[in-house]
């Protein structure tokens, strides 16, 4: 697997101004005496090995988080005592949002592979934002974010076959990949096939027949976590999801 299919661990020692997702997480028109205070109050944490938790379900809230690097799962536990996958985030995303209305966490956030997070304390975060309105506005868009990434579950698992399920999981890593500056087609899934299967609502031999399937009809290439996707058209039209336009096409 080629190295530049992972995200590398950011150095702690990396501040706001020189961090290679600002504009990311945060609004790129913030004056620089604001992004003082805002680096101020941010705790770059040590790096988060494999299976540790950020936070657990329960936990009075504090803080938001922002990944810098690495991956972080999210679930909740049913009144049954079963995982429910709620979202893999990536770098960039804001993990954390859902505990803000009654100040308790309701999932729980594990790494899925070591990773780097800013801890952002949530008190200090609405002084600033009080005087800082760019820092608001940047709030509102990453919770709309987080609202996207919910109906995004609910569409998936709402979709009748797992090829459809599947393709739309990949389509949306590669646009969230894209955003941040990766490969669109050229990705590591840092998620395990059971994790997938439990997102998408689908058994995990349903999960690996169905790479499978895409592997041997040229869709893409599938080797263990390494993903490359050679037909991103043709797991639009699997998806149900609109071709986009080509630039030569030209707009009217």
């Amino acid at each position: 697997m080629a190295d530049n299919t992972r995200a590398k661990v950011i150095p702690l020692t990396v501040t706001c101004h020189r961090c290679s997702l600002r504009g990311v997480c945060e609004p790129e028109d913030i004056p620089a005496r604001e992004l003082a205070r805002l680096d101020q109050i941010i705790q770059r944490r040590r790096p988060v090995a494999r299976g540790e938790f950020l936070y657990r379900s329960g936990d009075p809230f504090r803080s938001l988080f922002c990944v810098r690097a690495g991956s972080i799962k999210t679930y909740a536990t049913t009144e049954k005592g079963q995982e429910q996958v709620t979202g893999f985030h990536l770098p960039g995303e804001m993990i954390g949002l859902e505990g803000i209305s009654n100040r308790v966490n309701v999932t729980d956030a594990v790494a899925l592979e070591t990773s780097s997070v800013c801890e952002i304390p949530y008190q200090s975060l609405r002084e600033i934002s009080a005087e800082v309105p760019q820092l608001l506005h940047q709030i509102i868009h990453l919770t709309s974010q987080e609202v996207m990434h919910c109906q995004t579950l609910t569409t998936l698992v709402s979709k009748k076959s797992a090829e459809e399920r599947v393709a739309a999981l990949l389509l949306s890593l590669s646009e969230r990949f894209a955003g941040r500056g990766f490969s669109a087609t050229d990705f590591y899934l840092s998620m395990s096939r059971h994790d997938i299967g439990n997102f998408l609502g689908m058994a995990v031999e349903t999960v690996s027949r169905v790479f499978t399937r895409f592997d041997n009809e040229g869709l893409v290439t599938v080797r263990r976590k390494h993903i490359k996707l050679h037909d991103p058209a043709r797991l639009r039209e699997l998806a149900g999801q609109p071709a986009i336009p080509s630039p030569a096409m030209g707009q009217f």
